[in-house]
């Protein structure tokens, strides 16, 4: 997630940017969103890195809609933000077969 050079966390750092917002992970964070890919990977579909992405926006979503509100902010992403945008909806594999 963070050592390619084209990596997610990376390009959605770089999107918010244009935003004027300031997006920082935590190494918390980072490891919720992947352990959450993986686990709905091996629950719902074994999709790959397709999975992280999907993850990604969902909990982004939020942030991304109201960036242009946010401009000349920081938003730090930890892993309770990640397990509050995503985390009951990851453990639903009814609703997360069809959502993430």
């Amino acid at each position: 997630l963070t050592e390619t050079e084209a990596s997610l966390i990376k390009q959605y750092i770089a999107l918010m940017k244009t935003e004027g917002v300031d997006l920082v992970f935590t190494d918390d964070a980072i490891d919720s969103l992947a352990g959450i890919a993986v686990d709905l990977n091996a629950s719902v579909e074994n999709i790959g890195a397709r999975r992280l992405q999907t993850v990604m926006e969902r909990v982004l979503d939020e942030i991304s809609y109201d960036a242009p509100d946010r401009h000349g902010t920081a938003v730090t992403i930890d892993a309770a933000y990640v397990q509050k945008h995503v985390g009951d909806l990851s453990r639903n594999t009814d609703l997360s077969r069809f959502i993430l």
